[in-house]
């Protein structure tokens, strides 16, 4: 499975139904979510009837297509399934209770709906939201594959433009050379990744070297906003929108440097351990917490494994505990501190730099654990892989464009 993107470009009457086409979505899917909240036991099919009973119930409804109104329920009956997991699992903390939505930012259609113009550079939307016709502004060419392999369409906002999303059904793995080589790599905040050959890669900050735009943005967004006022003014929503955009390019840049660095580290070795981090707990710690999110290692991890997926890579998380603390030399426990960044081993005396000296004790690790269930070469799939439903609302899993 594979996505592409385009911008869509059309008239203001045109991004105004795509709004409603949205916003539609977003209230079938608060719906179908209340009704099972009301009704426990019941299962993705009942929501799936349930979107005809909205349909005759509220004509706004009815004018979104069908298949449609089902993708709005399959989101609600995602987030149900994902607590019934969490449940059975019982992991620790919140279970991930299925919440309303307030900013759904996407639509989705399946197989119906919509139709591709003769030279595919065209979209046209046929139900009764009255979208029309779209222009695809993109590098990839879509003529290349069958209509009845695109599985799934998405429109979705962003702060800059609008955009359309493809999935479409093909094999993504690739055959290649093996290297012979195995590599360890340790995430961190002074170097994005350090590895046990002794090699590193800066850590950009991206957000970092932004901020003070993007707090002049805030500044200026804050000063024209009228407490009290409903709605706001267009310069207020201007000054928003500007502020969005800055962010969205802090992320684009985050998330492009990610793939870059991934598909280097796949495409030169044949096993790649890495740490198994608990990013979300981590960011707790408020002293660090807008560098580990600036740093994006959750970003980083996601690419890795899709790439590793795709050319056939292993790639093994190990459990992070005692990595930095213990000697890759002699295996002895040496306790320092965050801010002590050189290994010095008392036993044995060896002398690292904190990093590679962890990159080294990861790689160990997942020697001896080769086929530990974090790899998705061996067979287990990743979400992006399951099905043809688009993950995350409103952002893409893009793995062929430039944008995630």
């Amino acid at each position: 499975m594979i996505i592409y993107e385009f911008r869509v470009k059309g008239k203001q009457t045109q991004y105004r139904a795509i709004d409603e086409a949205i916003r539609t979505s977003q209230f079938i899917q608060n719906k179908c979510l209340r009704y099972w909240m009301d009704n426990r036991g019941i299962g993705r099919y009942d929501l799936n009837k349930y979107c005809a009973v909205l349909a005759s119930e509220f004509p706004f409804a009815d004018e979104l297509n069908s298949m449609a109104r089902q993708s709005a329920a399959e989101r609600a009956w995602s987030a149900i399934a994902r607590f019934y997991d969490n449940c059975k699992k019982k992991i620790k903390g919140k279970k991930g209770y299925p919440k309303f939505k307030k900013h759904c930012r996407s639509v989705e259609y399946k197989t119906s709906g919509w139709k591709l113009s003769g030279n595919r550079k065209a979209i046209t939307f046929r139900d009764g939201k009255n979208i029309g016709t779209l222009k695809l502004k993109g590098t990839y060419d879509l003529n290349y594959y069958d209509i009845k392999q695109i599985k799934r369409v998405r429109l979705v906002r962003r702060a800059d433009e609008y955009y359309a999303q493809f999935a479409i059904d093909v094999k993504v793995q690739i055959e290649t050379e093996p290297t012979g080589q195995a590599i360890g790599l340790d995430l961190g905040l002074k170097f994005f990744i350090a590895d046990n050959k002794g090699n590193t890669e800066p850590c950009p900050q991206f957000y970092r070297k932004s901020e003070r735009q993007l707090n002049r943005a805030n500044r200026k967004k804050s000063k024209k906003f009228i407490k009290g006022t409903h709605p706001q003014s267009k310069n207020y929503h201007k000054a928003r929108n500007r502020y969005a955009r800055k962010h969205l390019r802090v992320s684009r840049q985050r998330k492009e440097y990610c793939k870059r660095v991934a598909y280097s580290v796949i495409q030169s070795n044949d096993l790649i351990a890495y740490e198994d981090l608990n990013v979300k707990g981590l960011v707790k710690n408020r002293h660090l917490a807008k560098s580990i999110s600036d740093a994006g290692w959750s970003t980083f991890r996601q690419w890795l494994e899709y790439f590793g997926f795709k050319y056939g890579k292993v790639t093994v998380a190990v459990p992070p505990y005692n990595t930095s603390q213990n000697c890759s030399k002699c295996g002895s426990k040496v306790q320092k501190s965050l801010s002590t960044r050189t290994h010095v081993c008392p036993h044995c005396g060896f002398v690292e730099d904190r990093d590679i000296n962890a990159a080294i004790n990861i790689l160990k690790l997942a020697l001896c654990t080769v086929g530990h269930t974090g790899t998705y070469a061996w067979g287990d799939l990743p979400s992006w892989a399951i099905g043809a439903i688009l993950s995350s609302n409103g952002e893409s899993l893009n793995q062929e464009s430039p944008r995630l």
